[in-house]
């Protein structure tokens, strides 16, 4: 703990390239005024009781241009040597914990020692980000999944000397599902680690040729789908029954898979074809291994998730910066999508907003 400690205070003082871009009733909010005159820091109250918040899902940008040679310029916003922007943001809307990985670019092509340089960058810059703010940031790192026995190693290294709480990947590695067995050893590493894995894709893999035209549907209709069919393999073809120890959140509300849990269990009751290993419905494992973030947007949407898969499976996300690019499908309302749901209790809300996320993150 101490070797870890002193590499994190040497890599505060390095020089950084990171940069943030996107991808009820008696509830109400307390202001206090921050030390030094930064402005009002909005603390958000359940049932008369202060409530942490975590928002599971927001990224960065790492700059690796230099690293991927044509790689198309980007445009920096709130780099990580100022971070009063992100901080000011976050203290007026609530937010008192961000989880924050990448901008979902995976590099999933790089070879073997490309993939491990531009994963190493990436975490160690969040890395200092986290040890910058030790109480307001904690960090999901990156893994080169096309090199599994090279994800095992950067795993090792992000959580034993980094602090990393957690990994995010996309839905799909180049075109093989995250249930083939070439992946069995990143499976394994992340049960022995005890950390979360979050998913969130990059692209739509197979139809998108279904998706040009009006409507963004590559985005709208197919990051979800992708999710979806992502968390639906790691179910039926028996991943979650062989670790039953890990633990996986589905970015944009779990995808489909939480809102139509039905079906799933309803092909499970009358086929074999559909019958996990275990031999149990679909939905148990929102009771034990799956978690969704709340980005549904709107009320009724977040009610509905919440009877499918209970609020100790749903995590506080964002898509912070939701205000980058465009469009940009992050939800700007935040903490109060979450207050603002009919029929959620104290504790419902409470467990939404943070407790789930600091219990599974580890957050003291």
């Amino acid at each position: 703990m101490s070797n870890r400690r002193e590499f994190l205070k040497n890599l505060v003082s390095a020089t950084t390239e990171i940069f943030f871009v996107g991808c009820g009733l008696g509830n109400t909010m307390d202001r206090a005024q921050q030390p030094g005159g930064k402005g009002e820091r909005r603390h958000i109250m359940v049932g008369g009781r202060r409530t942490r918040t975590v928002d599971i899902h927001s990224h960065c940008y790492v700059a690796i241009n230099d690293l991927i040679k044509g790689a198309p310029p980007t445009t920096p916003m709130l780099n990580t040597t100022d971070l009063e922007s992100r901080l000011q943001h976050m203290d007026a809307h609530g937010i008192d914990v961000q989880a924050v990985c990448v901008t979902p670019s995976y590099n999933y092509g790089a070879d073997l020692d490309l993939a491990s340089r531009i994963v190493q960058r990436q975490n160690e810059q969040i890395a200092r980000m986290c040890a910058n703010h030790p109480d307001r940031f904690v960090g999901l790192g990156a893994v080169s999944l096309q090199h599994p026995d090279l994800a095992v190693q950067q795993m090792d290294y992000a959580v034993k000397t980094l602090g990393m709480r957690g990994f995010e990947i996309d839905a799909s590695v180049n075109g093989d599902q995250l249930s083939a067995p070439k992946f069995e050893p990143f499976w394994a590493k992340a049960e022995d680690l005890g950390i979360l894995i979050f998913i969130h894709p990059q692209s739509v893999v197979g139809v998108q040729p279904r998706f040009p035209g009006n409507g963004f549907l590559d985005n709208v209709v197919g990051h979800p789908l992708e999710t979806t069919l992502a968390l639906s393999h790691l179910i039926f073809e028996g991943t979650l029954d062989r670790y039953p120890g890990i633990k996986i959140c589905g970015a944009h509300g779990g995808g489909f898979l939480g809102s139509y849990l039905g079906r799933s269990n309803h092909c499970a009751e009358v086929s074999e074809a559909c019958k996990p290993i275990e031999k149990k419905p679909p939905s148990e494992y929102f009771k034990q291994q799956l978690y969704c973030d709340s980005i549904v947007f709107t009320a009724e949407g977040l009610r509905h998730l919440v009877t499918e898969v209970g609020a100790s499976h749903v995590l506080l996300g964002t898509d912070f910066p939701y205000d980058v690019g465009f469009p940009h499908m992050g939800d700007s309302r935040e903490v109060d999508s979450v207050l603002g749901v009919p029929g959620l209790s104290d504790a419902d809300q409470m467990a939404i907003l943070g407790d789930n996320a600091a219990k599974l993150l580890r957050i003291s």
